[in-house]
């Protein structure tokens, strides 16, 4: 038929590739940086932190005097005012207490017996907290009943109480002090552990882990303990700086450090008496550095807890 049309070739339409672009993921640990770089406070405070820590670390190379060789320190050299030269040339910046020490020699040696001792006091007491914690509302019934009594009864006395105590008992000396320090703050760990495992252990991953019939300490150390880190980070933080507090007071009180190894609150109780005489260097720069440590930790400290807690992020 003339009028018929013609049927016309097929095209083939060969696919366009086109070009795919990476999505940049963020990583939970960039997430948590960039968050808590936007508080310039934080900042601030992580930077001075960690100035300190490491003042206190490289005290050894650093200090102008070891204040603990008594062949370098002159009893002629006592209660000199910030600025004084000593018998030796020496120039005390921060002055001298009443046996001839460097003050700032003494304060960085002071700042590596307090941090040490409050982290070290902090990371047994959280071990200690972590695991009954997480046994308490795993087991629940009974269990739970008696840890959380015995932690109630830990926390209806005051911590110095119960620090007073234990030294009166115990003695003086760095082991001694991180042992009562352990004892005043575990049952802070152990109550916020217990409220974010009790949480976690009413979820349904944990009852399929208990269906597939893992282990105990399986669910507990691999599938509830990383959800429970987030708010045992905020509170381990603030402890520390609690710890370093409390040490720094029962020192002040002749009840922590012996002597021979002063901390900030000895190097501030030995200035005391010489306050009202205007030999206010003596413990007013032990106090400054205290204070310093002691608020720097509380700024990361907070600054962590507005970034751990979900209910507080935009």
């Amino acid at each position: 038929m003339s009028g018929a049309l013609e049927a016309k070739p097929a095209i083939d339409v060969l696919p366009v590739e086109r070009e795919t672009v990476p999505v940049a993921t963020e990583t939970p640990l960039r997430a948590f940086v960039s968050d808590f770089i936007e508080s310039k406070v934080a900042v601030g405070g992580f930077a001075l932190l960690a100035t300190i820590v490491l003042a206190a670390v490289f005290a050894p190379w650093i200090a102008p005097q070891n204040p603990y060789d008594l062949g370098v320190i002159s009893i002629l050299d006592g209660r000199l005012p910030p600025g004084a030269e000593g018998m030796d040339g020496m120039t005390f910046w921060l002055g001298t207490d009443s046996m001839g020490r460097d003050m700032l020699s003494a304060i960085l040696y002071g700042l590596r017996i307090s941090l040490g001792v409050g982290v070290t006091s902090g990371i047994i007491a959280v071990g200690i907290g972590l695991c009954v914690g997480l046994l308490a509302a795993y087991f629940g019934g009974k269990v739970d009943t008696v840890i959380m009594r015995v932690v109630d009864l830990q926390l209806s006395f005051p911590a110095i109480l119960v620090a007073l105590i234990l030294l009166a008992v115990l003695g003086k000396g760095v082991d001694k002090i991180i042992i009562a320090l352990v004892v005043v703050q575990w049952a802070y760990y152990t109550r916020t552990v217990r409220a974010s495992a009790l949480v976690e252990r009413r979820k349904e991953y944990v009852e399929a882990a208990l269906c597939l019939a893992l282990g105990t300490r399986h669910v507990l150390f691999r599938h509830m303990l990383p959800n429970v880190l987030p708010p045992l980070i905020v509170v381990a933080t603030v402890q520390v700086a609690h710890a370093i507090a409390l040490e720094a007071t029962l020192s002040f009180l002749g009840l922590g450090l012996p002597i021979t190894e002063p901390s900030l609150g000895l190097l501030i109780a030995n200035g005391f008496d010489y306050m009202l005489s205007g030999k206010y260097w003596i413990s007013f720069f032990p106090g400054i550095a205290l204070l310093v440590t002691i608020v720097s930790i509380n700024l990361v400290g907070d600054r962590l807890r507005d970034v751990l807690n979900p209910r507080l992020q935009k």
